[in-house]
């Protein structure tokens, strides 16, 4: 499974970054996870608005600070 959390770095997209590595944790799950911080990738990658998490290529989460457990639930799915 791979992960992309895009985001410029802001504190929203860090505590993103932050909680999808909690839920992967306590969901016990390896994934490959990657924070995308250059903008000139967020267009290319499908993400308009930010905090975004792509789960194997595919935006699940866009905007919007999710929780760790709007992550496992996503990932549970």
């Amino acid at each position: 499974m791979k992960i992309q959390v895009v985001g410029p770095g802001c504190p929203r997209c860090k505590e993103t970054h932050k909680n999808v590595i909690n839920a992967l944790s306590e969901l016990n799950i390896a994934a490959d996870v990657e924070y995308v911080t250059d903008i000139s990738q967020f267009a290319k990658l499908g993400v308009m608005m930010t905090p975004a998490v792509i789960v194997d290529g595919k935006v699940v989460v866009a905007g919007k600070l999710p929780t760790v457990n709007d992550i496992k639930t996503i990932l549970k799915k």
